[in-house]
């Protein structure tokens, strides 16, 4: 595997780029249609990258792509909840920050599949086990736990979409306000992270010039976001979305053990 150091566009294989290519049309269905496809990515790159690494070549890919969605969906934007979210998730952040220095490699891949587990496991008991779903707390509590948790898994992990996605989702959001509002959100703090991530050395210019190269495989997913938001039935895109992230999520995490 290639760490973040070691990345060139001159040293990626042609299986490399084919799961880069996937994953870059992937971010952009995320952002402006089907937000729940996102999470495959940090599993997919993650098993061809060094975990830290898949980090680093990731964050472009998002902050680019969240240029688009904000442009498309800005007027559906809720403020009142961004800013209500910001706070605890900078701390998160700055959190996520000083605990990726602590890790190895071999550590952080096990930790964003127990995290990307974790939330798909909480996204299902939101879903199927809460008998009166009006119990889902909309206390100022619970946006500070969920933003601090997001702004920890997407520094550590670019892995916070499941759980801004329950916190709109327990705001009772329609689609377009989900995507709007996470929209900006995220473009907020995915800029704000790439000084950190290219001071932190996940991002580099060799890198860099690697994601230049699928960029627009980007804009392909954010055109197919917007064409299927309406047409394409979701419930058996999830599930067989769901079943992915699973298999690549524990592939995560027994492979330093193999």
């Amino acid at each position: 595997m290639l760490a973040a150091a070691d990345i060139t566009y001159m040293d990626i294989t042609a299986w490399q780029w084919a799961v880069m290519c996937l994953c870059a049309v992937l971010v952009g269905l995320s952002k402006t249609g089907l937000p729940g496809v996102g999470i495959l990515n940090v599993t997919l790159l993650a098993v061809i990258f060094e975990a830290k690494a898949s980090t680093g070549i990731l964050l472009p890919m998002l902050a680019f792509a969240d240029l688009f969605a904000v442009a498309y969906y800005k007027r559906h934007a809720q403020w009142a909840h961004i800013l209500r979210l910001l706070p605890p998730a900078l701390a998160g952040i700055a959190a996520g920050s000083l605990l990726i220095r602590r890790l190895e490699n071999a550590q952080v891949g096990p930790l964003i599949g127990v995290m990307v587990l974790a939330m798909l496991g909480l996204n299902y008991w939101r879903m199927y086990r809460l008998k009166d779903p009006e119990s889902v707390p909309s206390h100022w509590s619970f946006a500070a736990g969920m933003g601090f948790a997001a702004g920890l898994t997407t520094q550590l992990a670019n892995a916070a979409g499941p759980i801004m996605a329950i916190y709109l989702l327990a705001m009772r959001f329609d689609k377009n306000k989900f995507i709007g509002t996470a929209a900006w959100y995220f473009l907020i703090l995915n800029w704000l992270k790439l000084p950190i991530f290219i001071s932190e050395g996940r991002i580099n210019a060799e890198s860099l010039k690697a994601v230049a190269f699928v960029l627009p495989m980007v804009i392909v997913g954010v055109v197919l976001g917007i064409i299927l938001l309406k047409k394409l039935p979701q419930k058996w895109f999830n599930i067989s979305v769901t079943v992915l992230v699973i298999a690549a999520a524990i592939k995560l995490i027994i492979t330093p053990f193999l």
